[in-house]
């Protein structure tokens, strides 16, 4: 296992190397200048503009600047963002707990819905219960977060009143009327991620689910005499949840970086908005940084689901 896991991770350095090299040559390409707004300042000399351009390094070539960014990263110096004048590592921190409150919630939620959900459809083949899961599944899928998000707050906010379509961090209040607050603006963007991720984690649950219950030892298990809940338990379910590490792993990275769309939809202050808006602005420290981050998280839970395939399936081997 060691040995494999340390294969794993060389193989990794190059990649992440890759990656970050790829998206800094991008984001040098594209349109934009991180100086616009010092530009529609008549009152900053241009002297002054291109005194800053040359300290921050933009005047450099793109090589020169990806190496003197990673060479920063490598120290622990995620730079400076070129729009608020903070530091990149500080400001993601601000915005990481409420990332992780709202899509964490949701994607947990997600799971716990997705899980039994997808099984009982699959035990339950052709009834009218699973064309029932199969056709809410399907509609969840098939709804973008952008419209679900819309309809929500226009019957729940505008219409109803009952919830605030704005997430805001700085209420007022103590106890649990602050908490009851915090919940009651979280209901929506993580009602809409929610049911999202669950609908097509249901549908690939439901189909691993059937691979596995038409196989032989599975017939020979309920031969035996086992009850059927013993069956789904025990034989089924832990062959069935193997390629669904996969899914669930890879979509983890998404709960430290965020849901974009539906950030921006109910003015989240998450990670995912501050994408949006580091693109917008040329921020390039910014959209390193977060890029990378999601890079590094894809490469780990790919390895953390590598290694459950062992922990489910005794049959997998890594020497």
């Amino acid at each position: 296992m060691t040995k494999y896991l340390i294969q794993r991770l060389i193989t990794a350095v190059p990649t992440l190397l890759a990656i970050s090299a790829v998206v800094f040559i991008i984001l040098a390409l594209a349109p934009g200048d991180p100086m616009a707004e010092f530009g529609s300042n008549p009152n900053i000399p241009a002297e002054v503009r291109q005194n800053i351009r040359r300290q921050l390094g933009l005047d450099d070539p793109v090589h020169v600047r990806y190496v003197k960014w990673l060479t920063a990263l490598l120290q622990g110096n995620w730079g400076y963002s070129f729009a608020s004048r903070m530091g990149v590592f500080e400001l993601i921190l601000q915005r990481l707990p409420t990332t992780l409150y709202v899509v964490g919630t949701a994607y947990v939620i997600s799971v716990l819905i997705a899980v039994p959900v997808g099984v009982i459809s699959a035990v339950k083949q052709y009834s009218v219960l699973d064309h029932v899961i199969t056709t809410l599944t399907f509609i969840g899928f098939s709804l973008p977060t952008f419209f679900t998000g819309l309809l929500l707050i226009i019957i729940f906010s505008v219409k109803l009143r009952w919830l605030p379509f704005i997430y805001s961090t700085t209420l007022q209040g103590e106890g649990l009327g602050l908490v009851w607050e915090y919940i009651k603006q979280a209901i929506m963007p993580v009602t809409v991620l929610a049911l999202f991720q669950a609908a097509s984690l249901a549908r690939f649950v439901r189909a691993a689910v059937l691979d596995v219950i038409r196989l032989d030892y599975v017939r020979v298990a309920r031969a035996k005499g086992l009850g059927e809940a013993q069956v789904v338990l025990r034989h089924v379910l832990r062959n069935a949840l193997i390629p669904v590490v996969t899914l669930v792993a890879l979509n983890t990275p998404a709960v430290f970086t965020g849901a974009v769309i539906t950030e921006q939809i109910f003015r989240v202050p998450g990670i995912g908005s501050l994408l949006i808006a580091s693109i917008e602005r040329s921020d390039t420290p910014v959209v390193m940084a977060i890029t990378f981050i999601y890079a590094v998280l894809v490469v780990v839970f790919n390895l953390i689901a590598d290694v459950l395939y062992g922990i489910l399936d005794p049959r997998i081997r890594f020497d």
